[in-house]
C-alpha cells in the first residue's frame, strides 16, 4: 500500500456534504490517503468562500464555483469534480490561477446507457400509466392505452454525441433491433468503432430528421446551450421521443412543453433539467410545466447513480487530487484543463 503520510499537511474541503454525503466507502478512502477534509455544505459564494479561501483542495459534486470563488483561493491545487461534467466550475479562471480542474470522464457510462434505456423502454410501452390503470383498477382503459404501442425492433435510435456513454447506449439499442445513427462535433474522427458497433454516422440535422428516438449525450458548453431550440425539435419526426440525460439546458425546456403539449413529439424522458434544480437544501415540489405532462417521465438526476458508479467516482476523485498534492500530473484523460501552467511544479509519474 502507498504510503500517503504526507498528504496530512494539506488542507481539503468537501462541498455537498448534506446533498451528496460521503459513503463509508469515500471516508475510508480519504483515511487511508491521510486526508481529513473539512465537510460542508455551501452553495452561494458568500459561504462557499470562508470555507475554502485557504484550502489546497476542493472536493466537489454538485455545489456551482464561479469566477468570485476561484479568485478567493489564495493556495488551492487541484478541483477535484467528483463526476465528470464541469460546466458549474469556472475552469478558465482556475486555468488562470494556475489551479488543476480534474474529472471522472469514465464515471457512470453503464448506468446512464441503463437510465437512458429505462427511460426510452418505459415511455414505449407506456409503464407509468399502466401502473396508474391498474391502481385505479382501470385495466380495460389501459389496454387501450397500449393497443397504440409501436414496436422497437427496426425504429431508429439517433444519438447526439458519440462519447463513452453513446456508445454503451448502441451497445444495448443493438440487443433491441434498432438502427442506431449518431454524429458528433468532430466528424472526421475515426469511425472504427461507429463500425464496430453498427452505428451510421452522420451530421446533426440528418439525425434529428430520421430518429423515431433521440438521446442526447454531449456536455453543456457555450455551444451546446439550446442546442435543441424550438425549430430544431420541429424537425424531428411528428410522433419522436426525447430523451436527455445529459444536462438540461441543452433543451429548451419551454419548447419543449410546447411541443408535447401540441403532439408533435409524442414523449420525453428527462433526467436534467435547467428551470429544476434539483440540488437544493429545502425540497419542495417544483412549479414547472413538465410535471403537468401524462407524456413526461422525470426522474432527479439520477442516471449516474449505483453502488460501483459512487465507488469509482471516490476513487477516481480522491486518486486526482492525491497526484496532485503529491507532486503529480494526474492521467492526463482526467485533467480537464491541460494548458493550464500549475503554481506549484508538477512532475510526470513513472508507471
Amino acid at each position: 500500500m502507498s504510503d500517503w503520510s504526507h498528504l496530512q499537511e494539506f488542507r481539503a474541503v468537501r462541498l455537498n456534504a448534506k446533498l451528496s454525503p460521503m459513503s463509508q466507502y469515500e471516508r475510508d478512502l480519504f483515511e487511508q490517503h491521510c486526508l481529513h477534509p473539512l465537510e460542508t455544505e455551501a452553495n452561494s459564494p458568500a459561504t462557499i468562500i470562508p470555507r475554502v479561501a485557504d484550502c489546497d483542495a476542493i472536493f466537489v459534486v454538485s455545489t456551482a464555483l464561479p469566477e468570485s470563488v476561484i479568485e478567493s483561493l489564495s493556495r488551492c491545487r487541484v478541483i477535484s469534480r467528483l463526476g465528470t461534467g464541469t460546466d458549474k466550475i469556472d475552469v478558465a479562471a482556475a486555468t488562470r490561477k494556475g489551479i488543476l480542474v480534474t474529472n471522472i470522464p469514465t464515471f457512470c457510462v453503464e448506468e446512464q446507457a441503463d437510465h437512458t434505456m429505462a427511460l426510452l423502454l418505459a415511455l414505449l410501452r407506456k409503464l407509468p400509466q399502466m401502473s396508474k390503470a391498474m391502481a385505479a383498477g382501470a385495466w380495460s382503459s389501459g389496454r387501450s392505452q397500449a393497443s397504440t404501442n409501436i414496436r422497437l425492433a427496426g425504429r431508429v435510435l439517433g444519438l447526439i454525441g458519440f462519447g463513452n456513454s453513446a456508445r454503451a447506449v448502441a451497445q444495448r439499442a443493438r440487443g433491441f433491433g434498432l438502427r442506431v445513427v449518431a454524429t458528433r462535433r468532430n466528424m472526421d474522427a475515426p469511425g472504427s468503432v461507429a463500425d464496430e458497433l453498427g452505428v451510421e454516422m452522420m451530421a446533426l440535422e440528418e439525425v434529428i430528421e430520421q430518429s423515431d428516438y433521440l438521446s442526447l449525450h454531449l456536455p453543456l458548453t457555450t455551444e451546446t446551450y439550446h442546442l435543441l431550440d424550438e425549430a430544431t425539435m420541429r424537425r424531428m419526426k411528428p410522433g419522436a421521443y426525447l430523451v436527455n440525460t445529459s444536462r438540461g439546458a441543452i433543451v429548451d425546456e419551454m419548447a419543449l412543453v410546447e411541443l408535447l403539449r401540441e403532439g408533435h413529439l409524442a414523449g420525453a424522458g428527462v433526467d436534467t433539467f435547467e428551470a429544476i434544480d434539483v440540488f437544493v437544501e429545502e425540497e419542495r415540489p417544483p412549479d414547472h410545466p413538465l410535471l403537468s405532462l401524462d407524456n413526461v417521465i422525470l426522474t432527479p438526476h439520477v442516471g449516474a447513480i449505483s453502488v460501483q458508479a459512487m465507488e469509482d467516482v471516490s476513487d477516481g476523485g480522491i486518486a486526482n487530487a492525491a497526484a496532485v498534492l503529491s507532486g503529480y500530473w494526474p492521467p492526463p484523460e482526467n485533467l480537464v484543463n491541460p494548458g493550464v501552467e500549475p503554481k506549484f511544479p508538477l512532475e510526470e509519474r513513472n508507471v
